[in-house]
């Protein structure tokens, strides 16, 4: 087996941070070095939790020869500047959404990264969990006909509880609210179930909470076929399945609607022969895991860094949408 990869994690600005530590810690092929943080104390007290070195210094960090890769979980402000910089350092990459607050931005990275030949990948995790994998299979299978309409939920109570960082709610750190943090897994969801190529986005924010950004979201998109997507978000739900609604010309397709006596929810096909249920299969490679192998392999990780294109472009739509 080859020596395991040495990572870093950069920044214990995001809720994840520790989750991405981690799993370095936890995968075969990959040790967690060190954690660097512009803000000493956040990061030495993540480095403590994680058992490694905490440096307060990231050209030392990203000019050791002993460093493979890093996790990105900064401010998602300062993803051009970070992520430019260790690809600068030749450096591989697995980096928390957005890949970059523009989609300018998004270009250039991962053009960089392949002119580098880095891998550089974007955590989508919804895309590898089982019952994506059995959307997608209807979908193909054409079992839905022509899609009419999609419908994606995700919603918490980060706000009403107060449990979320007060950095989350900065409009410049963050890029927003809800909708630039939760809702990304919805909107890569209603992308993939209605194509990347979004013809209208309509915007409704509000802030509930008087925290200065939008805390209760709801997006609506349109498609050249005329298709319809709503993406639902929000940090002031305390009880809100998370949920997948796909409707077309010969079936429906509903996810999270109901639950299996152990909590599991149930995914159901319905057309005119009446409702069946859809075996969910187990979860596919999850995005850190499809990193390593990309490192291994040298093969980038190509949809994934499609989808998180086409991520960042409906969210900044979205957003200038509901400013403007």
């Amino acid at each position: 087996m080859p020596s395991p990869l040495r990572i870093a994690v950069l920044s214990a600005w995001h809720v994840h941070a520790e989750e991405y530590g981690h799993a370095a810690i936890n995968h075969p092929e990959t040790e967690l070095v060190a954690v660097w943080d512009d803000d000493t104390e956040r990061g030495r007290a993540l480095a403590e939790r994680l058992g490694v070195e905490f440096t307060p210094d990231l050209s030392a960090l990203l000019a050791r020869d002993d460093l493979d890769g890093v996790t990105v979980t900064t401010a998602t402000s300062d993803h051009d500047a970070v992520l430019a910089a260790t690809i600068a350092a030749g450096k591989h990459i697995f980096t928390e959404k957005l890949l970059s607050p523009t989609v300018q931005g998004c270009d250039d990275l991962i053009s960089s990264a392949a002119s580098a030949g880095l891998a550089l990948t974007v955590s989508l995790p919804r895309l590898s969990h089982g019952y994506t994998l059995a959307v997608r299979e209807i979908l193909a299978s054409g079992r839905l006909g022509r899609i009419t309409y999609a419908r994606v939920r995700l919603a918490h109570d980060g706000s009403t509880r107060d449990w979320l960082p007060a950095r989350f709610y900065d409009p410049v750190a963050a890029l927003g609210g809800a909708f630039s943090d939760l809702a990304a897994h919805p909107v890569y969801l209603t992308q993939l179930i209605l194509g990347a190529e979004i013809v209208t986005v309509r915007s409704t924010y509000t802030d509930m909470t008087g925290r200065g950004v939008e805390d209760n979201a709801v997006v609506t998109v349109s498609t050249t076929d005329g298709a319809i997507g709503v993406i639902e978000t929000g940090f002031v739900t305390p009880a809100s399945p998370f949920t997948i609604e796909v409707l077309g010309t010969a079936g429906s397709l509903l996810y999270g609607f109901e639950n299996h006596a152990d909590g599991s929810a149930v995914l159901r096909l319905g057309t005119t022969n009446g409702w069946e249920e859809i075996d969910i299969p187990a979860d596919g490679p999850a995005p850190f895991d499809m990193w390593v192998e990309a490192i291994r392999s040298g093969e980038p990780t190509a949809e994934n860094l499609h989808r998180a294109r086409a991520l960042t472009a409906l969210v900044v739509a979205a957003n200038n949408d509901a400013h403007t």
